[in-house]
């Protein structure tokens, strides 16, 4: 009975998913996301030994709002399974401390990560439902 509670088979879309979960809410204070706000399911997922690969849709409960795709590679440690970390994970969302400052170019028309002092957030409209830059939503 022991072997067959360590050895409990997590190899399904739902462990997954709650993996998943638990890896966002751990994150919020860096990504600013309310994940009980918002509806992740796994669309595919493959599993070679203690390995995941997902592929997972995010989007919010009240249905407002396209569904954004996420490829998340999982790593079983015990009875559950891990995110792996993302090699890129920095503040800017194009890479680790992506920037002029670093030598690494943005995309054409991207603002500035770093603007002038005084010159605060560039101008521009934003989609509707949009929190205002800087808000702490």
């Amino acid at each position: 009975m022991l072997l067959a509670a360590c050895s409990r088979n997590i190899q399904n879309p739902e462990a997954v998913r709650q993996s998943v979960i638990d890896y966002l809410k751990a994150r919020t204070s860096q990504t600013g996301l309310n994940v009980d706000l918002l509806q992740v399911d796994v669309t595919s997922v493959s599993f070679d030994r203690d390995q995941a690969r997902a592929s997972v849709s995010i989007r919010p409960k009240n249905g407002g709002g396209g569904a954004m795709m996420m490829g998340y590679i999982l790593d079983r440690k015990g009875n559950k399974w891990v995110v792996r970390p993302r090699e890129d994970a920095g503040a800017s969302p194009h890479g680790a401390g992506a920037g002029a400052e670093d030598g690494k170019a943005l995309p054409p028309g991207h603002p500035s990560i770093n603007p002038p002092a005084g010159q605060g957030a560039p101008s521009g409209t934003l989609p509707p439902g949009h929190p205002a830059v800087g808000s702490k939503q």
